[in-house]
């Protein structure tokens, strides 16, 4: 434990199997990429096993003991995730592969009510040709291209928030950008670039004025327990399993459930029915009716697992411990000459995610000296090219940190990019 903290990191480790692993031959893994995926506990991994080994099943629909626990695994799964980001009802959250298809969920759904498939109810989220959609110049590729998508459908206009030149967003045209045209406003709670933490609550007030829906792009902030959809400010939020110490292939879609209750199906199928017809179909009640086909069972499961990992640990502690974590690496990194920190550089409204470039070294090269000394960042424009052009960079290195990093692990990220300069000559 720090001096700061009361998160046992040692003990916590011991529960991921692949902190205990080599890389690059007899290098000890350093693994600062969890804003890509985080790494998965041993009570993960082994809840995934113990379902396909002991429960495996499809769900709802089975009448045999088999069937019927597969059903309370994945149900229990979605009251877990539930009672994790503070929402009112199971059944305000709706399981999907990932926080891309949430996003594209939202989207279809109001594109499908435009089109006239959402019912008398669905009037709030139809749009017309002049209606505007606001988005941020700071969101993961996946909160830009279905809205995109979705103007081009409709002939809505996309707009934007700017970002300043460190790292914030350019609210001083909010009231001009969010007004009686707007209809959406989608945007990150987090930065993936940046660790940029934006403030949901003050721009969703500004979007409830005008009537706007508001979605929020919780991937980043979700992991690290700073969502409490009671009081963020969203109507409609989204995130995913796997950079919260879940499996790949589950997310969430959290919305109200009158909100949820209005918005037209996104896929057709089975499960997601109430009665067929051959000449037409009823759907069934919210989180149901988003949900078509075979789900991710065992993935669910697993995310249910996850929450509990992360509560059990105290999402309290895992703030407390990143907080720290970042302060040592801004200081550490401000004192490398060359290297410029994208976004905040004090350790406030920021998340630990901490992108970067070197002068005089190419990304995808530093990464891969880091690499070579077993220390794993990610390179490149990190699905936010956009904001990349906006900060005057092609590419960044992103080290990103969560509850199971250590101070010597940030350590040997700062070694590793002096050397890295001395091997290119530019120390």
């Amino acid at each position: 434990m720090t001096a700061e903290t009361s998160l046992d990191v040692a003990r916590i480790r011991k529960d991921f199997p692949i902190l205990d692993r080599n890389v690059r031959g007899e290098r000890p893994l350093v693994y600062l990429d969890s804003a890509n995926t985080s790494q998965k506990p041993r009570q993960v991994i082994d809840t995934l096993t113990d379902f396909y080994e002991r429960h495996n099943a499809n769900i709802h629909r089975a009448t045999h003991e088999l069937g019927e626990e597969a059903t309370q695994a994945y149900e229990g799964a979605r009251i877990k995730v539930a009672t994790f980001i503070g929402a009112a009802d199971e059944a305000e959250v709706v399981f999907t592969k990932n926080v891309s298809e949430a996003i594209n969920l939202v989207a279809y759904s109001i594109g499908n009510a435009t089109a006239g498939a959402g019912g008398a109810d669905s009037g709030r989220l139809r749009l017309a040709e002049g209606d505007e959609i606001v988005i941020t110049e700071m969101e993961h590729h996946s909160n830009i291209v279905p809205w995109q998508l979705l103007c081009e459908r409709t002939g809505a206009r996309l707009r934007w928030f700017g970002v300043t030149p460190d790292g914030r967003l350019d609210l001083s045209r909010a009231d001009e950008l969010i007004n009686a045209r707007t209809r959406v406003v989608a945007l990150a709670h987090q930065s993936n670039v940046l660790g940029t933490i934006n403030p949901i609550a003050d721009i969703a007030a500004r979007a409830h004025e005008v009537g706007a829906l508001v979605l929020v792009d919780a991937a980043q902030s979700v992991p690290h327990g700073l969502v409490d959809v009671r009081t963020l400010g969203a109507d409609l939020v989204g995130f995913t399993g796997h950079k919260m110490c879940g499996p790949t292939g589950i997310g969430v879609l959290w919305a109200r459930r009158d909100l949820l209750a209005t918005m037209p199906p996104f896929l057709g199928g089975g499960e997601m029915i109430e009665t067929v017809w051959m000449e037409r179909s009823t759907f069934a009640p919210p989180p149901h009716k988003f949900e078509a086909g075979t789900m991710p069972i065992a993935e669910a499961v697993g995310l249910g697992a996850a929450t509990d990992y992360l509560a059990d640990v105290g999402v309290g502690a895992i703030q407390a411990h990143e907080r720290d974590l970042l302060r040592h690496a801004l200081e550490a990194l401000a004192g490398i000459g060359g290297l410029r920190i994208l976004g905040p550089a004090e350790p406030v409204q920021r998340g630990g995610a901490v992108s970067f470039t070197v002068e005089g070294i190419h990304p995808h090269d530093l990464s891969q000296v880091l690499d070579d000394r077993g220390v794993a960042v990610r390179a490149g424009h990190h699905c936010a090219w956009p904001l990349h052009r906006a900060l005057g960079v092609q590419a960044s290195t992103r080290a990103s940190f969560y509850l199971y990093n250590t101070h010597a692990e940030v350590d040997a990220l700062v070694d590793g990019i002096r050397q890295a300069q001395k091997f290119f000559g530019t120390a």
